[in-house]
Order: C-alpha cells, then sequence, then structure tokens
C-alpha cells in the first residue's frame, strides 16, 4: 500500500474506548507530557493515573488497558517494532507494564494513533477494529473459546490483531495477550481482556508514513545505532546466533539457573536446552519481530514440524526449573502457551512449586520434578480452569496461601521470578524486591554487569543501589520510546570510552566509586533519538530525569494500592536458603540493600516516596 499521508514525528492522538457505552473520544497528548513521560509506558502510566482510582478491582469495568507504541514506532529506528501495554494486574493487584514485538503497534500507528486506552466492559463477547476514522464494535461470539491463532486467522490478514485464548476468557490471573507470534506476557493483561469480554482488537493501519522531524540528523543516529548493535557480542553474534538461550550456559557456570523450584542454581544437564544446543540439533532460522536489527527471534523443525524456538526465561522456568532438559517438549509447552494465550515464565513456576507442594505431601498431583509427562495436561487444565488447574491459574502466591508451602512460592508482590537466581547476583536480588511489577528482570537486569560482564562483583552490597536506580531509569526510558532493552548492550557498552577502557579499570570504577560511574554512563544514542524523531529539545539529564519520574509516579501508584517495604522482599528461600551449587550457602541480604536504594530514590523508612522527591519531579499526589 502506498502512503498518502505524512505524520512529523508522532501525532499525540490517544483512542479512548469505552466497550459499556461504545463509543470512543480522542485525547490529544500536549508537548509537555511528551516531554515529561516520553511515550511507551511512560505516558501509559501518566494517562492511568489521572483516570483510574486507587482500589480498582484488576478484572472490574474501570480498569483500563493502555496500549501505547512509542515515538519510534514506523521510523525505521533498530529494533523499533515495539509497543507497551500498561495496565492493573489481576496477578499482582498492582500495575504492570509488558512489552510486545507483535504487528499491531505498526498497524495502530499507521492508522494515526499514538495510544489506545480501554476501559469498561461489554455486554457479549466484543472485539474491537480500529481505523484512522475510529473505532468499531463487532460481535466476537463465533471467535470465543477459540486458540489465539485460530482467533487471528478468522480475523484475516488485513491488518493486525491482539487477541486472547482459553486462559484469558477464563480469567487466569497470568494470561497474555498475542498478537503475530509476540505476547504481552507478564501480569494477566489477558485476563483483563477476559474479564471485559474483548477478545480482539483488530487495528488497520498503512494510513501514514511516520517521518522523523529531524529526518536527516535522525539518519545519522539511526546509522550509528546500527554500528554499535553490529559490534557488541551479544547483540551481533550470541543473540543472533543462538537467541536467548544461549543464557542457559552462561547462567548454569554462574550458579544462577533455576533448577529444581530454585533449589540448586546449576545442572550438568543445562547444556541439553541452551541455544547453542537448540541451533544443532533443531536447525534454527530468524523467526524476530519487525523492524529489528538484533535478530534474537528463532524457530526451528521439531519432529518434522516448524515450532517456534522457547526464549530463555520459557527454557529456564519450564526446564531446568522442573529437572526436564528435553527440547522437544519445552517447544511444545511453548506453542500450547501461546496457543492458549498463558505467560510460560509464571506457568512455569506455579508448575514448580505443584511439584514441589506434591513431594511433601501439601497437595496431590501426578507432577514430578524430571518428569514430562504429566505437563502437557496440567497446562490445558490451567487454561481451561479444570479441576486442580483453576487453583494452579491463581498464581503461586494464592497458591501457597491456600494449601501451605509460601517459604518455597518463588514470586515476588505476586509475580513469579524469572530465570536468573538472585542468590548469585545480590544486585538482582534488590531489583526483583523493588521492581515495580513483582519479581521483573527487565526492570534492571542487573544480573549481567554481575555474571556475564564481571563490571560488578555479584556478592557485595556497595554500588548495587546505585546501579539499581540508574538503570530502573533507563530502562523506563527504552521503554517509552519504545524499542528493545537489549539494544543497552549496544548502545551503552559500544561507546568508544566504555569499549576502549579496561575492564579490570571499568570495573574497579564502577565497584568502588558508583556515584560516579553512573554519571559516566553514555546512553546518548537513545536521547538523541527522541529528539530527532519528535523535534522536542531535551538533555541528558533531562532524558534519564523522565525515565526517574515514571518510575517514582508507577511506585506512587503502587504504594496507593498498600505496597510499602513489607512488600519489597524476595522468597524465603532467597532470604533463608542457600544453593546446593553454593558451598558457602549465600542468601540475599536484602535489608541492607533495601537501606541504600531507599535513601537513593527518596523514599521514606517505609519505602513510601516522600513529598519532596515528588515536588522534585512535579507529580502530584
Amino acid at each position: 500500500m502506498t502512503n498518502e499521508k505524512e505524520i512529523i514525528g508522532t501525532s499525540n492522538k490517544v483512542l479512548e474506548v469505552d466497550l459499556t457505552k461504545e463509543n470512543f473520544k480522542v485525547y490529544q497528548v500536549t508537548e509537555e507530557e511528551r516531554r515529561l513521560y516520553l511515550g511507551g509506558k511512560g505516558l501509559g502510566i501518566k494517562l492511568l493515573y489521572d483516570r483510574m482510582k486507587p482500589k480498582t478491582d484488576p478484572l472490574g469495568p474501570d480498569n483500563i488497558i493502555a496500549i501505547m507504541p512509542g515515538i519510534l514506532m514506523g521510523t525505521g529506528a533498530p529494533c523499533s517494532g515495539r509497543y507497551s501495554s500498561v495496565t492493573k494486574s489481576p496477578l499482582t493487584n498492582i500495575f504492570t507494564h509488558s512489552s510486545c514485538g507483535g504487528p499491531f503497534g505498526m498497524q495502530l500507528k499507521t492508522a494515526g494513533w499514538d495510544g489506545l486506552l480501554i476501559k469498561g466492559k461489554s455486554k457479549k463477547p466484543t472485539y474491537l477494529v480500529i481505523t484512522e476514522t475510529g473505532v468499531e464494535f463487532k460481535s466476537a461470539g463465533h471467535l470465543w473459546g477459540k486458540t489465539t491463532s485460530e482467533t487471528q486467522k478468522e480475523l484475516g490478514a488485513k491488518g493486525a490483531a491482539l487477541v486472547i485464548g482459553p486462559a484469558g476468557e477464563n480469567l487466569v490471573r497470568y494470561a497474555n495477550i498475542v498478537s503475530g507470534h509476540r505476547y504481552l506476557g507478564r501480569g494477566g493483561q489477558g485476563a483483563v481482556m477476559g474479564a471485559k469480554n474483548l477478545k480482539a482488537v483488530l487495528a488497520i493501519g498503512g494510513v501514514y508514513k511516520i517521518v522523523p522531524a529531524r529526518l536527516e540528523e535522525f539518519k545519522k543516529i539511526k546509522k550509528k545505532a546500527t554500528d554499535y548493535i553490529n559490534s557488541n557480542d551479544f547483540t551481533a553474534n550470541l543473540y543472533r546466533s543462538y537467541g536467548t538461550s544461549t543464557n542457559v550456559n552462561r547462567c548454569n557456570a554462574e550458579g544462577i539457573l533455576p533448577v529444581k523450584n530454585f533449589t540448586k542454581g546449576r545442572s550438568d544437564d543445562a547444556h541439553l536446552i541452551s541455544g547453542e544446543e537448540v541451533k544443532a540439533k533443531h536447525k534454527t532460522k530468524h523467526h524476530t519481530c519487525r523492524p529489528c536489527t538484533i535478530l534474537c527471534g528463532k524457530k526451528g523443525g521439531y519432529q518434522g514440524k516448524e515450532r517456534v524456538v522457547p526464549e530463555y526465561e520459557t527454557v529456564g522456568l519450564m526446564g531446568s526449573n522442573l529437572e526436564i532438559f528435553d527440547t522437544e517438549a519445552l517447544a511444545l509447552w511453548n506453542e500450547l502457551c501461546g496457543e492458549m494465550g498463558m505467560d510460560t515464565i509464571s506457568a512455569g513456576g506455579v508448575l514448580a512449586w505443584v511439584m514441589e507442594a506434591t513431594e511433601k505431601g501439601l497437595i496431590k498431583s501426578n507432577l514430578k520434578f524430571g518428569s514430562a509427562q504429566e505437563v502437557t495436561q496440567a497446562l490445558e487444565d490451567i487454561a481451561l480452569g479444570r479441576g486442580l488447574g483453576k487453583d494452579m491459574g491463581l498464581g503461586t502466591r494464592l497458591l501457597s496461601q491456600k494449601y501451605g508451602g509460601e517459604h518455597f512460592a518463588i514470586q515476588v508482590k505476586g509475580l513469579e521470578l524469572p530465570a536468573y537466581d538472585p542468590r548469585g547476583s545480590f544486585g538482582q536480588g534488590l531489583s526483583y524486591a523493588v521492581a515495580n511489577r513483582g519479581a521483573c528482570h527487565l526492570s534492571t537486569a542487573i544480573f549481567a554487569m554481575e555474571t556475564f560482564f564481571k563490571l560488578l562483583k555479584p556478592y557485595t552490597i556497595r554500588a548495587k543501589a546505585d546501579f539499581v536506580h540508574f538503570f530502573e531509569n533507563l530502562n523506563c526510558c527504552v521503554n517509552s520510546m519504545h524499542t528493545c532493552q537489549f539494544t543497552a548492550f549496544a548502545y551503552t557498552l559500544e561507546v568508544p570510552m566504555t569499549k576502549y577502557t579496561p575492564d579490570a579499570v571499568l570495573g574497579c570504577l564502577m565497584q568502588n566509586i558508583p556515584e560516579i560511574a553512573v554519571n559516566l554512563v553514555d546512553f546518548s544514542i537513545y536521547t538523541n533519538l527522541y529528539k530527532t524523531v519528535t523535534g522536542i529539545k531535551i538533555s541528558n539529564s533531562e532524558f534519564i530525569g523522565a525515565g526517574n519520574r515514571i518510575h517514582l509516579l508507577e511506585r506512587l501508584m503502587n504504594t496507593r494500592e498498600g505496597i510499602t517495604k513489607k512488600d519489597d522482599t524476595l522468597p524465603d528461600r532467597m532470604l533463608f536458603e542457600g544453593r546446593e551449587c553454593d558451598p558457602e550457602e549465600r542468601a540475599v541480604p536484602l535489608e541492607a540493600l533495601l537501606k541504600n536504594y531507599y535513601k537513593q530514590r527518596g523514599y521514606d523508612a517505609n519505602g513510601i516516596p516522600t513529598r519532596k522527591v515528588l515536588s522534585k519531579f512535579g507529580i502530584e499526589a
């Protein structure tokens, strides 16, 4: 299709849809909102803050889903085919954010919309059709009960859709939303759609061409960004060649791989499910979101059928964490979860809890560590709400509150842990404990600095609060641009000052003088991409300040839901038990880490943002 119209930078138009009233209106984003909250996640958080009351029921009609393509969508910037979704989570009862690389965002953006807000509840199963003129409300009775691929196929090739599967319809608390072969994965956003009787949202774009406001400058920054990606070992070699499950061997070597419900930290069989093994065994090829420069997504041949290769988190939680090292089984379960519309991280955490609870006699089930035999049935039972599966669909926090075994429910604030054991990465332990959406590896991913790059000592307290604070701010910026977080490997580590400083010197500076080191991190690629696309003048300090503001506002929203220091914790297993692979049996010294972090963030001793820090960032409580 030939684009006949242009949007210079951003349209600043957000479509607000009310399912109950079956109407819509258009909200115009101000330049001040754009400067202070950037776009994507940040703008979504701000729009929800202005519209939602505290204590809103996540599964009630007053909850709002904000779908927000960032300012880079449609520009052709590296790894820019991503968008954000923000809502209140039925799994955690606080706010959650997910990032997706499926085709829906591009269709929404090129239909002329910089965001979509959905509230209310339809009287019967419904899907929406979004065009440049607004919204049409369609009956989805014929789609209800269908899998995610069946639903997308029924809606046709024109445009692109967000859809839920049976898990979302049955209100599984960790149901996800699907676009193409990509997912808005964490926190149960699919259940929010299901509770609204909303089966799908179809966007039909291609009407507008997105043109950066300062096009020639943008082209130069785009080239530099691409060069950095193509020079970095992780983005140009490891992830591009083997996918994200190249992390398996690295995490196993460092003792941070989840094994047997996070009891061991390491397994001699881990290499059997590594990205390197999968590439050799299944002849993988690229299968990624568009446009992408890193190309980490893979697909391959599995017993005569082409399947998507599971990402590292899926491999860690449904593979080594269950002590199952069968790549065929993992690909099957990954596909099944995708068809049902269900987060693989939380599903894996739930399965591991049930296996351990069964061992300890708390419940009766046929699930056992090391046995793949009953897992497929269990996943189907969860999605369809059958038998024990109905309770399993509540997540490990509520499961353990009902049956006992809370000390081995591996979750923070109700969200199951991703595949990095914090006892071998104390900074990651702090990051999990304080992350706004619950246990989140994408809040900072500081484990990479502690274990992969060895720039921070994993078993020390010093410097961890500084870098968790900094990377939380930076990643809020990245998710509000919106672009892939893997670009940070390239955009911060390939900068000449960092690249050509010996690792020993860099590590010494970061570990011993963190207050100076964080100010020397060069993230100007992000700032310059933002400036050249939007035309808005913004300094590096203003840009990272926006990330700080976004994180702070999200924390404030969560404290209004009751979140305090008591919730900034880790599973008992991480606080009081050592890993089997660690002869020193180290646990995470969380209390000292929290004290340093709260001081840097401007929170009081109970983890509540102070009036002083809120005022500094112009937030009215």
